[in-house]
């Protein structure tokens, strides 16, 4: 399994979680996976089965959305915090994905906030 990560100190948590799980097969990297999902990676570590991404409100940077393109995993599991920002970028994805499944998780009570996990397969 290998992780990229924006925030070094999740990479961090990541390498603590793995050795408390006694998990042995992990690899992580912090940065930017537009920066880091690249052919070069791609050859080193092989093309993912599947992605799991969870961005930003803000959504996915276009160039990520490329990256993600260009890995071309079987399956993509997004994530998000914002349902707009969301739709977007899965109308980007489209070209390449169907979305299979939705399903909205309500871990703020209350208020009007929602994560939404959508996975998506390949056409």
């Amino acid at each position: 399994m290998v992780g990229i990560e924006y925030v070094p100190e999740a990479i961090e948590d990541a390498f603590v979680n793995s050795e408390l799980n006694n998990i042995k097969n992990t690899l992580f990297y912090a940065g930017d996976m537009k920066d880091i999902l690249n052919a070069a990676f791609i050859e080193k570590h092989g093309k993912p089965d599947v992605i799991i991404t969870d961005p930003p409100r803000a959504g996915m940077h276009e160039d990520v959305i490329d990256a993600i393109l260009f890995a071309s995993p079987k399956r993509i599991v997004y994530v998000s915090c914002n349902p707009a920002t969301q739709a977007r970028d899965l109308s980007l994805l489209d070209v390449e994905y169907k979305v299979s499944a939705v399903q909205p998780v309500d871990m703020f009570p209350h208020t009007h906030h929602v994560e939404n996990v959508v996975l998506l397969e390949k056409r």
